[in-house]
C-alpha cells in the first residue's frame, strides 16, 4: 500500500511540475496523461496535460488540470523542510517569484495557487524543551522564517 496526494489545479500544471521538481532534490517527473486531442473536447482542454505524475522530494504527487470548480487553498499545503536559512531563501524567492505571495509563519502561495510552509528541518527541535512558546512567539511574527531568531528563542 502506498499513499500519494493529488492536488487540482486550473491549468499551468507541466509548467508546475517542472518548477517543482527543478527545486527540490530526489524529485522528478513520472507520468504526463493529456486530454484527448480533439477540437470538440469541453472547455478547450483538448492536447492539454490532464494530470502529471511527479515526486517532490520522493513524496508521489499528481497534479490534475480539472478546471476552476475546485480552487487550490491554504487549507492544504506541502511542507518542504531545508537545511539552513540559505536552503529557506532559495526556495522560498523561487516559489514566491513571478506571482506567489507571502502568508505567515513560514507560509507561501506560489503562483500556481499551492500552498507551501518552508520550514528548517531543526524545527522539531526548536519546538520543543523550556523555549518552546518563546521559539512560537517568534515564528508568529515572522513571514518567511529567519533561522537564527528561532535558535536565539530556542536558546533562551
Amino acid at each position: 500500500m502506498s499513499v500519494s496526494t493529488s492536488l487540482w489545479f486550473d491549468g499551468g500544471i507541466e509548467e508546475a511540475a517542472a518548477l517543482y521538481v527543478s527545486l527540490v532534490p530526489d524529485s522528478e517527473i513520472l507520468h504526463v496523461s493529456r486530454y484527448p486531442d480533439d477540437d470538440a473536447f469541453p472547455g478547450g482542454l483538448g492536447g492539454q496535460a490532464l494530470t502529471v505524475d511527479l515526486t517532490v522530494g520522493g513524496h508521489r504527487v499528481t497534479l490534475l488540470n480539472g478546471g476552476p470548480q475546485f480552487p487550490l487553498s491554504e487549507a492544504v499545503s506541502l511542507v518542504l523542510e531545508a537545511d539552513g536559512q540559505e536552503e529557506v531563501d532559495r526556495l522560498w524567492d523561487a516559489l514566491v517569484a513571478d506571482g506567489g505571495r507571502e502568508s505567515r509563519c513560514g507560509w507561501l502561495v506560489d503562483r500556481f495557487g499551492l500552498s507551501w510552509q518552508i520550514v528548517p528541518s531543526s524545527m522539531g527541535r526548536l519546538m520543543s524543551g523550556p523555549n518552546a512558546g518563546a521559539v512560537a512567539q517568534a515564528l508568529m511574527g515572522m513571514t518567511r522564517i529567519v533561522v537564527a531568531d528561532l535558535e536565539r528563542a530556542h536558546a533562551g
